[in-house]
């Protein structure tokens, strides 16, 4: 057996969620293995939908704009009951949301995250699967297999289990993944449609009984490519995996009991999908150029914990759920970056081992409130969801997730109804600098940045000086860098400062940080400060801490000292 010299973090499954936690730690100087079973990419469509939040957090990596000219828009939804029109459901947010709803096959999206994680360094290990592991007080002994068949052992500071739904990593850990599994099994195909409904829009078509049940289904989703969309129905008797006992683990996650996802057995031809076709599509098609079928059962579970110790869980190694509202992937993209942010500053010793409890804390409320909705969606439709129509909307694009109630959230201040320590730091546009001829939005100024951002609103200059000194900011004088004394948080911390807009002419080159006026006042609507007011946003895009300007030694050195608590 060969031993490696340790690395920092193993991560296992090089699915969306590993590539997302690779790519956070890398982008950080964390040194990483990513290793995945499987010898390639699986070309299968399993996911598809985009939310805007993690449009958002692939801006602050710089990987948005390679993903927004491979996807194509999700506008909205055209539902049908029994051949009519019941709805038209628009895809439609406030307009200081920076992106919108996007559709993009599962693969396509990995091709990109791993292309952005090779160009760090940092390649996927193919055919290479975890086989057990341990740990103790300084780190995990993991023992991996090649394809070859050679075993090595690897020891590593810590362990990521993304490894789906039959993960080796939970199992590794003995955790429980309560929940059960819906009796219906569906078809999925990849397919072509010569029908001219609008692009951009979904397609939900159902036969609903007398007594309200629904026995037949159709729901289409698009993808890139002129006329293609993702159809899933219900299965055929002659298709059941139940019927035909052939159901097997095709990498997708169907083991120890859990059956969710793709399945094994006889593969649906196009003839039974245009069957579906000829049934249930609201206008008449003729479907073509299939790519690929499959069939899938759905489960509904969650881990008892995310996290053990030094080996953690996330995605659907953490919970897995219906796919209705596109939750799964995303949900599992943000898991891996709330995580990835905290790992980095513990290992590089600029954060406590007790910071690393927070991601189970703030994201396993998460989990359990996306089983709960898909599941109530699946059963009942997301009309029977009881919020406004602007709620839910913002809901699905995984906007207002937060951790107020989470152990880093700092005491409010301001209006309780603006944005609090815990919530998601909203984007805002119109931000200006006499240089630039077109105003920047705040992810262009915080885009590419890992560590934490410190923003100080201001109408008085003369505010920013003492507040800079306090955070113990980096400044210039004339060629020589001076730091004066403070809390500083991270490598990365930077600090900037925007200007009211109703605040004196003021060269922001002229300002003890690099500032921007506040033209259109979106930031100071958005925001709602009252008065001189700093703003901690983290390196995920929450905001860690919102303070009076005047109190910014204090508030600082406060959640400091939250990141620094002893194990």
């Amino acid at each position: 057996m060969s031993h490696t010299p340790s690395i920092d973090v193993l991560i296992a499954g090089a699915g969306p969620v590993g590539l997302s936690a690779a790519a956070e730690l890398r982008r950080r100087g964390v040194r990483c293995r990513l290793v995945d079973r499987l010898p390639a990419r699986l070309l299968y469509a399993k996911a598809v939908g985009i939310q805007p939040r993690t449009l958002e957090i692939w801006d602050r990596m710089g990987l948005a704009r390679a993903v927004l000219e491979a996807a194509v828009p999700m506008r909205g939804q055209l539902i049908y009951v029994n051949g009519r029109e019941q709805a038209r459901i628009e895809l439609e947010l406030p307009p200081e949301v920076p992106y919108g709803f996007a559709a993009l096959p599962q693969y396509e999206t990995e091709r990109l995250l791993e292309e952005y994680v090779r160009g760090l360094g940092t390649p996927i290990e193919r055919s290479t699967e975890l086989l057990s592991f341990t740990q103790d007080a300084d780190g995990v002994t993991a023992r991996l297999m090649n394809a070859s068949g050679g075993a090595e052992e690897v020891r590593t500071r810590y362990l990521i289990g993304c490894d789906g739904a039959h993960s080796a990593v939970r199992k590794g850990l003995g955790l429980s993944f309560e929940g059960g599994a819906f009796a219906e099994e569906y078809m999925l195909a990849d397919v072509e449609a010569d029908w001219d409904f609008p692009p951009g829009y979904g397609v939900r078509s159902m036969h609903v009984t007398d007594d309200g049940a629904t026995d037949d289904l159709l729901v289409c989703i698009p993808l890139p490519g002129a006329g293609r969309y993702r159809m899933s129905m219900l299965v055929p008797p002659e298709l059941s995996s139940q019927a035909t006992d052939q159901a097997t683990d095709q990498g997708s996650e169907q083991t120890g009991g859990v059956a969710h996802g793709l399945r094994g057995g006889r593969v649906p031809e196009l003839s039974h999908i245009q069957a579906v076709a000829d049934r249930m599509a609201p206008s008449s098609t003729t479907l073509s150029n299939m790519r690929w079928s499959s069939v899938f059962r759905i489960s509904h579970r969650i881990v008892d914990r995310y996290a053990d110790g030094r080996v953690f869980v996330a995605g659907d190694a953490a919970h897995i759920h219906p796919p209705t509202g596109a939750q799964g992937m995303n949900t599992g993209i943000q898991d891996a970056c709330n995580l990835a942010w905290k790992l980095a500053l513990v290992i590089s010793g600029e954060a406590g081992p007790a910071l690393l409890a927070s991601y189970d804390a703030e994201r396993r409320p998460v989990g359990e409130e996306v089983v709960g909705r898909t599941v109530r969606h699946a059963t009942h439709g997301i009309q029977a969801d009881p919020d406004d129509p602007r709620t839910i909307m913002l809901r699905e694009a995984q906007l207002l997730v937060g951790y107020r109630d989470g152990p880093l959230a700092d005491s409010p201040y301001g209006p309780t109804d603006a944005p609090q320590p815990g919530d998601r730091a909203p984007d805002c546009a119109g931000l200006t600098v006499p240089i630039a001829a077109y105003p920047l939005r705040l992810l262009d100024i915080l885009r590419g940045r890992t560590g934490h951002a410190l923003v100080l609103y201001t109408a008085e200059a003369a505010d920013l000086a003492e507040a800079a000194d306090a955070a113990g900011v980096l400044r210039m004088t004339g060629s020589s860098p001076d730091t004066s004394d403070g809390p500083d948080l991270d490598t990365g911390l930077q600090t900037i400062a925007v200007l009211a807009r109703e605040a004196a002419p003021t060269d922001p080159g002229a300002l003890a940080v690099p500032g921007y006026r506040d033209a259109a006042g979106e930031f100071a609507r958005l925001y709602r400060p009252e008065g001189p007011t700093g703003f901690l946003v983290r390196p995920d895009g929450y905001l860690g801490a919102r303070f009076p300007l005047a109190d910014t030694k204090a508030a600082l050195s406060s959640y400091r000292a939250a990141l620094s608590a002893p194990a």
